[in-house]
């Protein structure tokens, strides 16, 4: 199975969790800088909340996706206060008809000392362990 790893982090939480996956899914995680430009079946994307929404660029790239390239994109990610991305990130990939895996990772993330230590080393094997079980099942 052909898989992608990429990621939006403003506090190094999300590409914490992003190296945990691509290690646990043997891919290389990659800021959403870098386009998809290989078919995969998988696209895990990473990214959280920002004032109450998925940050722009995190729209503009599902935007710009292919949608002959990504066969699904799996959603994972934290945040402090928050908690899934999934619906607003679903909103966007259906704009590009890229169907979304109903299954997500999400955990909790440390801001401004809310959270201390989060993501820590049991949400990495956690987060590792999510992403195997996809691509084993």
């Amino acid at each position: 199975m052909r898989v992608a790893v990429r990621y939006y982090t403003k506090t190094g939480n999300t590409k914490r969790l992003a190296q945990a996956v691509a290690s646990a899914v043997n891919a290389q995680a990659q800021p959403i800088s870098v386009p998809v430009d290989e078919p995969v079946d998988i696209l895990f994307l990473g990214n959280s909340y920002y004032a109450f929404s998925i940050d722009p660029e995190v729209r503009d790239f599902i935007r710009s996706l292919d949608k002959e390239k990504v066969g699904r994109i799996v959603n994972f990610g934290s945040a402090a206060m928050l908690n899934s991305t999934w619906k607003k990130v679903k909103a966007e990939a259906d704009k590009v008809g890229i169907p979304m895996d109903t299954r997500e990772f999400h955990c909790k993330g440390e801001f401004k000392g809310l959270h201390k230590g989060r993501p820590n080393e049991a949400d990495m094997d956690a987060a590792a362990a999510f992403a195997k079980s996809l691509l084993n099942g």
